[in-house]
């Protein structure tokens, strides 16, 4: 068994520590964080601190980390993740949008998502698209590419 990363508190960080969970203004999760972090600058075991607050064994130790690379603010404030690259860009998604609201090809009774994913990929936008992106972009402005109907969506 590992033994544990050991951590040492400065009296500022285990004042902060202590007003923090006393404001009682966070989620439980980051709660158990804090609490995890003092017991371990405390000296206890990992085991000890899994048992104390019902967590597993990895996140007694990534609590150690966190604050070894990061100091209380990587403990306290979870990292923001980053945002996903949005598939089309605005003026691509206007021209999808306009495609959509126009009629519809030899054959076919509506513009489907699949044909909508065709003719993104047709047009040069992008290499691939799913419908259910093309589904949710739609969903986003309001239109509807079942609407039998040519020009723009009515209410």
């Amino acid at each position: 068994m590992k033994h544990p990363i050991p951590v040492a508190l400065s009296e500022s960080d285990r004042a902060s520590l202590q007003t923090f969970i006393h404001a009682g203004k966070a989620n439980a999760r980051t709660f158990t964080r804090a609490r995890v972090l003092l017991k371990a600058a405390e000296g206890w075991t990992d085991q000890q601190i899994c048992d104390a607050f019902d967590i597993s064994r990895n996140t007694s130790i990534r609590v150690r980390q966190l604050y070894l690379q990061g100091g209380l603010e990587a403990v306290l404030h979870d990292k923001r993740q980053q945002r996903h690259r949005q598939a089309l860009t605005g003026g691509q998604a206007a021209h999808l949008i306009a495609i959509a609201c126009s009629p519809v090809p030899d054959g076919h009774d509506h513009w489907t998502l699949r044909l909508l994913a065709g003719k993104v990929v047709e047009l040069g936008f992008v290499e691939s698209i799913s419908p259910e992106t093309i589904r949710q972009l739609l969903k986003k402005t309001n239109s509807n590419p079942g609407n039998t109907s040519t020009g723009a969506f009515q209410r």
